[in-house]
């Protein structure tokens, strides 16, 4: 299997880990030889509920015995697609009322940039050094990391960057800008929140001169900064949300949201503003229904917050000098990137599952499910500490 994986399956990389996996169930993930691994990573933010969660099955298991795909995304009334959208509009914020289903975050990326220029009739967008929106040409043009791009230029025109943070670049938002796309919670970068009411008063600056605020939550939203978009702790209501990872259970998925007026543009002048075929599939959609149905529900948003306090009760160590991050989407930052890869290696060794980050070199990824319990993160902290003293005493 192993050779056959190199041989056969296009890699994203020259040194994957390359784990044969055999089964996954809750906060665990089993390879081949039946060892139990300890998810603190959760598909990259993409399993909220853990693995084979029983309500996620069930909806899926449902589904399947109704119907498959039956035609483009848009034409028919599919209950699950439907209830999915409607359930998004009851827990958004006036005007955000109306989504568009798509197969990927990164695609629902595209869709809001296509969105916000039909809407203004401009051309500019303005992104975030070290953003991360995805790798398709329209998304990758507005990643803020040029080492990671360089290479399929040209991209789009009219991209301008400004930093994160850096109330002082506002004034580069002007009548000429279509939209400002922002990470709620700058992922990729290391997970760096907005300080000082930043997306607040970018979203003043976007009202000002009549360009549209789009906010990534494909890693902070469903859930996992214990609310359940993470621009609710920030003051700010985007005119297009994008959302996907976690809201799919598991399963792939991307939307975005934006009131109904904006949507409304996509389906004329021209017609077919955005075409999909797989968009909103009946599967998918019931998982994303039951995954967004039981975080909504339960008290995982709450336990979320709980549960990050015990990381950082636990997680105190000479080599870790921050912990970034809210909720359950937090990074430590070590002090070298020798020190992260050897960090992340050896815990996998241990049996517990960590990760990088995208353009910090020095961080680790720790988002867990958001069901994992107490116990698991105390057994996964542990892990943590005992690899970290073992390198700090060499």
């Amino acid at each position: 299997m192993r050779s056959d994986f190199f041989k056969y399956q296009a890699q994203t990389t020259t040194h994957p880990l390359a784990m044969t996996i055999s089964h996954a169930n809750g906060s665990y993930i089993y390879d081949t030889n039946q060892k139990a691994y300890l998810d603190f990573v959760a598909g990259v933010s993409a399993t909220p509920l853990g693995h084979n969660h029983p309500k996620v099955i069930k909806a899926i298991k449902a589904q399947l015995d109704k119907y498959l795909h039956v035609m483009v995304y848009g034409e028919y009334i599919q209950e699950p697609a439907v209830e999915l959208c409607k359930l998004l509009a009851k827990n958004l914020p006036y005007p955000l009322e109306t989504t568009y289903l798509v197969n990927s975050g990164t695609e629902a990326i595209e869709g809001a940039l296509k969105l916000a220029k039909r809407a203004t009739g401009r051309s500019e967008i303005i992104s975030a050094f070290n953003a991360y929106h995805g790798n398709t040409m329209g998304s990758m043009s507005v990643m803020g990391y040029e080492e990671r791009k360089q290479a399929f230029r040209p991209l789009l025109p009219d991209v301008r960057f400004i930093t994160f943070n850096k109330e002082e670049d506002l004034e580069f938002i002007t009548s000429k800008t279509a939209g400002v796309i922002l990470e709620t919670i700058q992922g990729g970068a290391g997970f760096i929140e907005p300080k000082n009411n930043y997306l607040a008063k970018v979203r003043a600056k976007c009202d000002a001169v009549g360009a549209l605020l789009i906010l990534d939550e494909i890693q902070p939203g469903i859930g996992r900064t214990g609310k359940l978009f993470g621009f609710e702790h920030y003051h700010c209501i985007p005119d297009i949300l994008v959302t996907g990872k976690g809201l799919g259970g598991g399963m792939p998925i991307g939307a975005f949201t934006a009131s109904k007026d904006l949507m409304d543009l996509l389906a004329e002048n021209p017609k077919l503003g955005h075409i999909t075929t797989f968009g909103g599939h009946p599967v998918i959609a019931a998982s994303a229904l039951a995954t967004l149905t039981e975080i909504i529900e339960s008290k995982l948003m709450a336990q979320t917050l709980e549960k990050e306090q015990l990381f950082r009760k636990l997680l105190v160590h000479p080599l870790i000098l921050e912990i970034r991050g809210k909720g359950l989407m937090l990074a430590l930052i070590m002090p070298s990137e020798e020190i992260t890869n050897k960090v992340i290696l050896t815990c996998q060794e241990e049996g517990l599952i960590l990760f990088w980050l995208l353009f910090e070199p020095k961080a680790i990824r720790m988002t867990p499910p958001l069901t994992i319990s107490n116990e698991e993160i105390i057994k996964g902290c542990s892990i943590i500490i005992h690899v970290l003293n073992s390198i700090h005493k060499n």
